[in-house]
C-alpha cells in the first residue's frame, strides 16, 4: 500500500484518473458561469426590451446582437465544462482562454448590468486561478 503513494500522477493511467476537487470546483464554476450566459443571451434574443435598462445600453453594438455572441460564448463554456469533469487534455486551457474571453464580453455590458457583470467576472476570475494554480491531474 505504501508503494502505491510513491507512484507519480503521470504513471497513473488515465483511466485511473479522476478530476481532484480544484478541478470539480473550477468546472463547476464554469458551468454556472455558462448557464449565466445561456441565460443572459437567450433574454437578449428573445426580448433584447428586457435589458434595456434606464435606457443604457451595451459599449458596442445591440442588445440582440450581444444576446448572440453570450449565447455562443455560454453555449461553448458548457461544452467545455463536460471535458474539465472528463479531464481532456484540451479543455484546462480552453477553460481558461474562454473564461478571460468571457470576462472581456463582460466589461462591455457592464454599463447596463454593473453587478451581473462582476457577478460573472469574479466567477470566471476564480475559473482561471483554479485552473492555472492547481492542475496536478493534467498533462
Amino acid at each position: 500500500m505504501a508503494a502505491t503513494r510513491n507512484i507519480p500522477a503521470s504513471a497513473q493511467s488515465r483511466a485511473d484518473a479522476a478530476p481532484s476537487g480544484w478541478t470539480t470546483f473550477a468546472a463547476i464554476m464554469l458551468l454556472v458561469a455558462g448557464s449565466f450566459n445561456v441565460c443572459w443571451g437567450l433574454a437578449a434574443v428573445l426580448n433584447d426590451q428586457v435589458l434595456n435598462v434606464g435606457g443604457h445600453g451595451v459599449m458596442v453594438l445591440d442588445f440582440t446582437t450581444w444576446g448572440w455572441v453570450h449565447l455562443v460564448v455560454g453555449a461553448i463554456m458548457l461544452i467545455v465544462t463536460w471535458g474539465l469533469f472528463g479531464l481532456a487534455g484540451w479543455a484546462r486551457w480552453t477553460a481558461v482562454g474562454i473564461a478571460a474571453l468571457n470576462m472581456v464580453l463582460q466589461v462591455a455590458v457592464m454599463t447596463a448590468f454593473p453587478l451581473w457583470a462582476l457577478t460573472v467576472i469574479a466567477l470566471d476570475a476564480v475559473v482561471i486561478y483554479q485552473l492555472t494554480t492547481h492542475y496536478s491531474n493534467w498533462d
